[in-house]
């Protein structure tokens, strides 16, 4: 691989919060990454079959397709590891937790997230080189 060459990496942020998409947008593009935002679960697909990113981040509760349900779709559609989903919701309980890893989320944030949880997700799911001590 030649180093003058740098892919670039493609972010959905999905969130019917215009504040949560903003702010999931700048940690993004901060760790390297274009972002997409899209308002619900429906847009989300439409936007994942025009150009499928390496992660999304995905709120649960929205209105039109939750997050759950584009899960399910995704993982339908576009296959079990591709691509990385990450739920980003308020939903605490481990029932609701265990409901999302099984439609097939890689990782599970709590908000709020600020930069620091993100990008430690992130790489504890290898998108991300781990901060130098």
């Amino acid at each position: 691989m030649s180093g003058s060459e740098v892919a670039v990496r493609q972010c959905l942020v999905v969130d019917d919060s215009r504040v949560v998409r903003k702010a999931a947008r700048r940690f993004m593009e901060g760790f390297g990454f274009t972002v997409r935002e899209a308002g619900d679960g429906s847009e989300a697909l439409t936007a994942c079959r025009e150009l499928l990113p390496e992660v999304v981040l995905l709120d649960w509760n929205m209105p039109v397709m939750d997050g759950v349900t584009f899960l399910r779709a995704a993982r339908a559609e576009f296959g079990s590891d591709k691509p990385v989903i990450i739920l980003c919701t308020t939903e605490i309980a481990f029932e609701k937790i265990m409901e999302a890893l099984e439609a097939g989320a890689q990782e599970y944030v709590m908000k709020p997230f600020d930069a620091e949880i993100l990008g430690s997700k992130l790489a504890q799911i290898g998108l991300l080189q781990a901060a130098a001590a």
